[in-house]
């Protein structure tokens, strides 16, 4: 075991969005620190992957321009956001509906009252939520009495076939959570960011996000490639037995890493999903929309092509799909595709036969679960002892946002600790 050496003042466990952000913050207030991550690079699960041409994603991932952290923090213009149509293609017993925002598609909202997703009553009642959620604060809709998406929903009237049309595959999608148990608190904010901004991807990948944080901060700043066997107040032992010193540590991994390094930490509970990636010589949407599956029969929840909505995700001539699926299925990847492909074709013929299956990505801890309660306390404690912080999309909103928020968070509480 190497000798017990000095570090600078804050060490930081993993270099997702959470430990970016706190070390953003902490870099702007003069406090020296060092990121250790486990991987070859900096994102956590907002990584993008560079494979002959191509962009992918690891699993489905939007950013939604309305965050206010987000747009505190990130360079818009730098990462040359490109936007999905506001609004979502629904796939139902064999015929696509579109559904668009009534305000900034107010021609096309039209035309869908005369589809058959819901009654009068429903899209009425869409547009009377759409407008409440815009005119309220985020601060306000975590002040709301919270209860399951499904009874919130219910309670505002909303019809049982709007809710397994639309809301439905909709929250799953989101939540990666097959029910409606997601919490009512949740489920507004996240209809309140779709509605207020565009659900956009950076002309780089959404990789490019934390590749911008990283950039801001100083050379040698972040060590990749380096496990971290265990944690304690001002002590960071790493594999092989060597051993940081710092002022503070701050836990900055996802809810199962987390729980591994601090015993003590209320276990976190995961929503996995499965993104298959194939490529096609044309775009089977269209347009740079997302299709959910409405009826919820077969594996697939929602599909969209990246290279529609960011050019630069395929090269030119190719159509990068994304299908998206929830849980992580038993079957091998060869063997998911048959069942998979069969539902393809169901939506869009046998010119499936000629798409080429490209990368399966199987993410276990996509997302924290949020299902109610989750968010009785929707910021959780990032102070766990003197010395000892943690952060994560686990500690707040489980979103992009709520990782940038814990991290500044977890920022601001080692800088009063640090001035007392």
């Amino acid at each position: 075991m190497s000798a017990l050496r000095s570090d600078p003042d804050v060490v930081i466990v993993g270099g997702g969005l959470a430990g970016l952000a706190c070390a953003r913050h902490l870099q702007q207030n003069g406090i020296s620190f060092q990121i250790i991550e486990a991987s070859d690079g900096v994102g956590g699960r907002v990584r993008t992957d560079r494979v002959s041409g191509f962009l992918l994603d690891r699993g489905f991932q939007v950013l939604q321009t309305a965050y206010p952290e987000a747009q505190r923090v990130l360079d818009y213009t730098k990462l040359d956001l490109h936007a999905f149509f506001p609004g979502v293609l629904l796939r139902i017993d064999d015929h696509s509906y579109r559904v668009a925002d009534p305000v900034r598609k107010p021609l096309e909202a039209f035309e869908a009252l005369f589809t058959p997703i819901g009654t009068m009553r429903d899209k009425f009642r869409l547009l009377v939520l759409r407008q409440r959620l815009h005119r309220q604060s985020i601060d306000s809709i975590f002040k709301r009495e919270e209860r399951t998406a499904l009874d919130a929903l219910q309670k505002q009237g909303f019809s049982p076939t709007i809710v397994a049309t639309l809301f439905r595959p909709f929250l799953r999608g989101i939540f990666l959570e097959r029910g409606l148990k997601v919490s009512s608190r949740m489920f507004e904010f996240a209809f309140k960011m779709f509605c207020d901004g565009n659900a956009s991807l950076p002309a780089n990948g959404m990789g490019a996000i934390p590749d911008q944080l990283a950039s801001a901060l100083p050379p040698d700043s972040v060590r990749l490639n380096t496990k971290v066997m265990s944690v304690s107040p001002t002590i960071v032992t790493l594999e092989y037995g060597e051993r940081l010193k710092a002022r503070a540590v701050v836990v900055a991994t996802e809810g199962p890493e987390a729980c591994r390094l601090i015993p003590g930490l209320k276990p976190v509970v995961s929503c996995g999903t499965t993104c298959m990636y194939f490529v096609a010589d044309y775009d089977p949407l269209g347009s740079p929309i997302l299709a959910l599956n409405g009826d919820g029969s077969g594996l697939i929840n929602n599909l969209c092509v990246p290279s529609s909505v960011a050019p630069t995700y395929a090269p030119a001539g190719s159509s990068l799909i994304s299908v998206s699926i929830l849980g992580i299925p038993k079957e091998d990847n060869k063997t998911l595709e048959v069942p998979v492909r069969s539902q393809l074709k169901s939506w869009f013929g046998q010119k499936v036969d000629s798409w080429r299956s490209f990368r399966t990505y199987r993410i276990h801890h996509a997302l924290p679960s949020q299902a109610f309660p989750a968010l009785s306390q929707p910021q959780k404690p990032v102070r766990m002892q003197p010395g000892l912080y943690v952060c994560g999309d686990h500690r707040d909103i489980a979103s992009i946002h709520g990782a940038l928020v814990s991290g500044r968070r977890t920022a601001e509480a080692i800088l009063e600790d640090f001035a007392s």
